[in-house]
């Protein structure tokens, strides 16, 4: 099945009546739970990012409340995966570089200020690590003034 290309779609959806556009939203977001929610962000979040962001580090704090009390860092390290898939979805909702990289910053900061051993598994200072890159290369496509407050935010950390 050949699928249609972006322009092709966007010609066709300027072409259908609203009642009909409402309903082909109102399909998608009844398909997959992930179209549901970035409607909802669309729709309700979108025009105030900051307190999005800010809703996003509360439930970033409440998975690491959560964590305090697992010993195994297994059950820890699966934890902390699921909490980046998060991050990463939200972040992609956001779209923009400086959320992103203000979001994976506190992701690090709670990790380092949490009493994780996270230095005693290799996966974890992987993990640890391959969020240091991700910001770093999120911190270059900045523009130069919000580059150097981030480099500061991020020396924090290490």
């Amino acid at each position: 099945m050949k699928v249609s290309s972006i322009s092709e779609l966007k010609k066709e959806l300027h072409e259908l009546p609203q009642k009909q556009l409402v309903e082909l939203c109102l399909s998608l977001a009844k398909y997959k739970k992930d179209n549901k929610e970035f409607l909802d962000y669309l729709l309700f979040q979108a025009h105030d990012k900051q307190s999005f962001v800010a809703a996003i580090k509360t439930e970033i704090d409440e998975h690491f409340e959560e964590l305090k009390f697992q010993t195994n860092l297994y059950f820890v390290k699966k934890s902390l995966r699921k909490l980046l898939r998060i991050i990463t979805k939200y972040c992609k909702y956001i779209g923009d570089k400086a959320s992103a990289a203000d979001l994976h910053i506190y992701f690090c900061s709670k990790l380092k200020a949490s009493k994780i051993p996270y230095h005693k598994s290799q996966l974890l200072v992987n993990m640890y690590e391959q969020q240091l890159k991700k910001i770093n290369t999120l911190i270059l496509a900045l523009h130069e003034d919000l580059q150097q407050d981030y480099l500061n935010e991020l020396e924090r950390i290490l």
